[in-house]
């Protein structure tokens, strides 16, 4: 993906005139004549065409952009712009159709230079109807710059139009346009591909090819979805995306370290020339692992191979060139149980629920020895479960908290446990076994909860208590699972005390490195809960600047096959993390682009918060109907489902933030000097 040049693209855009006209006949200048409407609505137009003007102008594809303009005034400056979507019938079908099948009868030859039709005949059989969407307005107010309004404000009777194809500067300025009064092609843009109208292409390979343009602040910040079968050049458009925000990221000035608290200034976006003002995060989650790994299928395209001191890999599991993603839960104990809580969000039961609600942040007030006393016992009572869930223990690991003489005594091991001096997780798990096996029955917890208003254990403790001694009931049987259900995150451990790995991958992002997440040899379970953590991490950390008024930095989350992560259609939890990214992201400057096969495996909260789309191939209706419901892809629908997922690998149909209306787009190879 290319960078517009500055004197380039503004000087060439900026100099098209949509309304140009010969100032002797009034003919506009800006395109080949193909025909006139003969019914005109607020959504719709109706042309007459003829076979000769359609050749002429090389050919009307199912999706070709035309210029409808208004005649009668020479002093108006108005188009109409339209997309070619089917035949329609015209009021002379009739009579055509019956002399077509007379002459057919009578084996008369009808093409070629012997034909035997007359000339009258000939002329009236190359007539035909087409039918067009109104995708809205051009027009020009006194001394200004043409406008678009995505509707018709007025419309006249049909004989007062006459329709153009545009030729390739106009359709350039067209395609590129923006909403507003910007006109694509500033030094920011960036070429993405260039316009294609149809799978078949013997008219458009002898034309000019028009560039397709992005702005970069389509889409910092913003969300973005692909969809298409397999192999249809999702993954390629998703690295032309990655390609294009390193290239912003490079012209980034500012320091985020240095950027001043409460400064307006510093808490924009962007600088004076439309590029990012700080450098951007970019994190990959690799399902597939083409973005980490070199690969044959790519061709050397993997991301990693192409900006290595820019990318840092990391993997579930230990293998050369990567950071290995594990914990130590010993240590760092909310990193880990967030681990824990995600990988029993859907646990049943009502002591599992309440396991998950514990809350381990730290007291803020560490003066406060009652609260602190409370927090201690709840940390120890936790890592003892980690310790019987068979979680390799740290090499002289011991805890420490305040007990009580009498409880101490409890436990007999040699005259009583005191974990006030620090005692060993075996130690500390046979003391909070008694003590629950007491909690109903020993004198001195209903004596404590007379004295001081409430229990001994609250309700954190004793939900932590049940999971490690298996019983929901204090004293009673063990009828729970309890701390077996920890056991599948073993593997998520490590003995090592190292900085947690989510925090490491933040402090990454906020220098503006990618960071690729290599998720290809994980089970879904842990898959999740790896891209879970992280995001969260993320999400918060740019919470937290942007309630304390510091500035955020883009950060880009980039998910393949998100249907492996992302909440199904169905879901409507909107405190999951992706909901959240995708519903509140935009404020925190957090961006979001997913690929994915099926419109249908995606959230419908994630759907209607989208902003750019990308569509390639879809194999059946029931997608087709899904993308119907977004912007003016009802036009595309058929078209779809016919094309070849191998020969139109890239031909997507795309509708970006502040592009008024869907374009239909080649993607361009990644990268820029791979031949296709």
């Amino acid at each position: 993906m290319t960078t517009v040049g500055f004197v380039d693209a503004i000087s060439k855009l900026a100099k098209v005139d949509l309304f140009d006209r010969d100032p002797k006949t009034r003919q506009v200048k800006t395109g080949l004549f193909v025909g006139r409407p003969f019914y005109l609505d607020y959504d719709k137009i109706s042309l007459l065409v003829a076979d000769a003007w359609k050749n002429r102008a090389g050919g009307l594809p199912q999706g070709t952009f035309l210029l409808a303009y208004y005649e009668n005034e020479d002093q108006v400056a108005e188009a109409i712009l339209l997309r070619v979507l089917r035949p329609t019938p015209l009021p002379t079908d009739r009579d055509v159709i019956s002399s077509m099948v007379e002459y057919y009868k009578d084996d008369l030859k009808t093409t070629g230079k012997e034909s035997q039709l007359d000339q009258y005949t000939r002329y009236e059989f190359s007539f035909s109807g087409l039918e067009c969407r109104v995708l809205g307005t051009f027009y020009r107010e006194k001394g200004s710059k043409p406008r678009f309004g995505a509707d018709l404000e007025n419309f006249y009777s049909s004989h007062n139009y006459s329709v153009i194809k545009p030729n390739p500067t106009v359709l350039e300025y067209i395609v590129n346009f923006r909403e507003g009064t910007d006109l694509a092609g500033k030094a920011t843009d960036i070429q993405i591909g260039r316009v294609r109208y149809s799978s078949s292409r013997r008219f458009q390979l002898q034309e000019k090819e028009v560039p397709v343009y992005v702005s970069p602040e389509d889409f910092l910040g913003k969300r973005t979805a692909l969809f298409g079968m397999t192999r249809t050049g999702k993954s390629n458009t998703v690295k032309k995306i990655i390609q294009a925000t390193v290239g912003m990221s490079e012209k980034a000035k500012g320091d985020l370290e240095e950027a001043k608290e409460g400064n307006p200034k510093d808490a924009l976006p962007f600088d004076e020339a439309g590029f990012p003002r700080y450098a951007v995060g970019q994190i990959i989650f690799d399902i597939n692992g083409e973005y980490a790994n070199p690969n044959l299928q790519d061709a050397g395209t993997a991301i990693y191979e192409l900006f290595k001191d820019d990318v840092l890999r990391y993997s579930t599991i230990d293998k050369p060139g990567f950071k290995v993603m594990k914990i130590n839960f010993y240590h760092d104990v909310e990193a880990g149980f967030e681990l824990v809580r995600s990988h029993l969000e859907n646990e049943a039961g009502d002591y599992v629920a309440s396991f998950r609600s514990v809350d381990f942040s730290q007291p803020e007030d560490k003066t406060d020895r009652s609260a602190m006393t409370r927090y201690d016992r709840k940390v120890a009572a936790y890592v003892c479960c980690l310790y019987r869930a068979g979680f390799p223990v740290p090499k002289g690991f011991k805890v420490k908290f305040a007990g009580n003489e009498r409880l101490n005594e409890l436990v007999q091991e040699g005259g009583g446990i005191d974990p006030s001096k620090g005692i060993t997780l075996e130690q500390a798990t046979d003391w909070f076994k008694v003590i629950w096996d007491e909690y109903e029955s020993n004198e001195f917890f209903p004596k404590y909860r007379k004295e001081k208003g409430h229990e001994w254990a609250d309700e954190d403790l004793q939900a932590i208590l049940k999971f490690l001694t298996r019983k929901r009931k204090a004293g009673g049987a063990a009828d729970a699972s309890g701390y077996l259900k920890l056991r599948d995150l073993k593997g998520l451990h490590t003995e090592t005390v190292d900085k947690p790995f989510s925090e490491e991958i933040l402090a990454q992002l906020r220098s503006g490195k990618i960071v690729i997440v290599d998720l290809s040899q994980g089970v879904p379970e842990i898959q999740r809960l790896y891209s879970e953590r992280i995001c969260r991490q993320i999400f918060a950390d740019a919470m937290a600047r942007f309630v304390e008024n510091r500035p955020n930095n883009f950060v880009e989350f980039y998910f393949e096959e998100a249907h492996n992560l992302f909440p199904k259609k169905d879901d409507k939890d909107l405190s999951q993390i992706y909901n959240r990214l995708a519903k509140e992201g935009a404020k925190l400057n957090l961006g979001l682009i997913y690929a994915t096969q099926e419109v249908s495996s995606i959230s419908a909260n994630i759907l209607k918060n989208t902003q750019n789309w990308f569509i390639a191939h879809l194999n059946n209706e029931e997608e087709t109907k899904e993308i119907k419901k977004y912007y003016d892809f009802g036009d595309f629908t058929e078209g779809l489902v016919r094309f070849s997922a191998s020969s139109d690998r890239g031909f997507v149909r795309m509708k970006t933030y502040s592009n008024p209306f869907v374009v239909p787009v080649q993607i361009d190879r990644f990268p820029v000097n791979v031949e296709e």
